[in-house]
């Protein structure tokens, strides 16, 4: 995919999640670096589109990116070095599934305290609605 292609994917990505939220990801924080898809006025608007809050790392800090490269790494090791895909379709498919079925809903994750991403999720917004309440 030619970078000119980027901003669109981000949008397209940015849209996705949104829509499988159902719509609310009000007050979202999207942290990304300094690349131009994040840069764009496409990207921008869907932001705002959403309620998401842009927010991009400093020029030349390489913790910014950390924990989305920690999670490429994950899904490196544990899925993509132990499978072989016959095409580009069926490795998205396939990443995409294990990323969906297993990674978010059964994978325990040490940040979110052994929890599974949905379920962190879940209870912080528990929580959340118990202090509002």
């Amino acid at each position: 995919m030619p970078p000119s292609a980027w901003p669109g994917l981000v949008v397209a990505a940015l849209n996705k999640a949104a829509v499988t939220r159902g719509g609310d990801v009000t007050g979202v924080i999207f942290h990304s670096d300094r690349d131009s898809e994040y840069c764009s006025a496409d990207f921008a608007r869907v932001c705002a589109r959403w309620k998401v809050r842009q927010s991009m790392g400093r020029v030349g800090s390489c913790f910014d990116n950390a924990v989305a490269e920690a999670t490429f790494s994950t899904i490196k090791v544990e899925y993509v070095h132990r499978h072989q895909f016959r095409t580009r379709t069926e490795a998205r498919l396939k990443i995409a599934t294990w990323i969906t079925d297993l990674y978010n809903w059964r994978r325990r994750h040490s940040v979110c305290g052994g929890h599974s991403p949905i379920d962190y999720e879940r209870s912080e917004t528990r929580a959340l609605q118990a202090q509002a309440a």
